[in-house]
């Protein structure tokens, strides 16, 4: 179901990431003025934006404020994309973001190490965001609701350039990836912690801030909605540290990302039997165990707990 009702005028809009349910969400909420959104995807699936927006029965031309969790090609991709395509929408992105975004070679270039030819397939084309349009956010900036405020909240640590967002109207808290992944079936979220940027300190940080909103819901950029409150955080973190010193355990006989990618997923084949095998490809998709390897070898070799890498 590509738009879900989440009441006080707010949607849920599915973007159908490579043709898959549940994967990357966008959230549209209402303002005096016309409508926010939330997180755009990439550009692949920025028609599929388009046309949730239209069965929530909104006009693109009504759109007036656009706001990016982080610059994360999942989250941010279409970003240059939807100036054109939302005439009337101002931009906005952490200011450690900002350059890429109005410059986004460096991006292109990093997708294409990673993702070679299947780059433009996966993420579509990454265009610049014209920097009269682009606003760049710092943290506690405040934007009107229909009810009440967005509350920007500077969250770093899954990367130096995430923002978070509370919703005060409905007590919900949008969490982007500081938060983890927490797809459909899941009891609890899984860790996103990825290269480049990672920094766990800064990461366990930013979960005290957002501990510190009132809120009752927590809505995942993968995937959705969630009751909940402080003490999902505070799993989540505990998650993160089991990670971090299983990864460090391997590193230090091994340290390489397959090594560290093997140690990763027996916890997880340890510590959760009663996990969903569908889930696994998904997840992949999202959040891998071996793109979670390569951000904990970074982290690990940056703070020297483990020998640099051989020059």
């Amino acid at each position: 179901m590509p738009v879900q009702e989440l009441g006080h005028g707010r949607f849920l809009l599915d973007l159908d990431y490579r043709d898959t349910e549940g994967i990357i969400a966008s959230y549209l909420l209402p303002t005096p003025d016309g409508y926010t959104i939330v997180e755009t995807g990439p550009t692949s699936t920025l028609p599929h934006l388009v046309s949730a927006l239209g069965e929530a029965g909104v006009d693109v031309g009504e759109i007036r404020r656009i706001f990016v969790t982080h610059i994360h090609l999942d989250h941010a991709g279409a970003l240059g994309a939807a100036a054109a395509k939302f005439p009337h929408a101002t931009l906005y992105v952490h200011r450690e973001g900002y350059a890429h975004m109005v410059d986004p070679s460096r991006l292109v270039a990093s997708a294409r190490r990673a993702w070679g030819s299947a780059s433009d397939t996966l993420w579509g084309p990454i265009v610049p965001v014209p920097a009269g349009r682009l606003v760049p956010l710092e943290g506690g900036e405040r934007f009107p609701l229909q009810g009440g405020e967005l509350h920007v909240l500077a969250t770093p640590g899954h990367a130096r350039h995430h923002l978070a967002f509370s919703d005060t109207a409905c007590h919900a808290l949008l969490t982007g990836d500081a938060a983890g992944v927490r797809l459909a079936g899941m009891s609890s979220a899984r860790p996103a912690v990825p290269p480049p940027d990672l920094d766990l300190e800064q990461l366990f940080e930013s979960l005290a801030k957002m501990e510190r909103e009132r809120f009752t819901e927590l809505w995942y950029s993968h995937f959705g909605p969630v009751s909940g409150g402080a003490s999902d955080l505070e799993i989540y973190r505990r998650s993160v540290e089991k990670w971090r010193d299983v990864a460090l355990q391997a590193a230090r006989s091994d340290p390489t990302v397959p090594s560290i990618t093997r140690a990763l997923m027996g916890l997880d084949a340890a510590e959760n039997s009663e996990l969903d095998p569908s889930n696994a490809p998904r997840q992949e998709m999202i959040s891998g165990y071996a793109l979670a390897a390569q951000g904990l070898l970074r982290y690990l070799r940056g703070r020297g707990d483990i020998p640099s890498a051989p020059s």
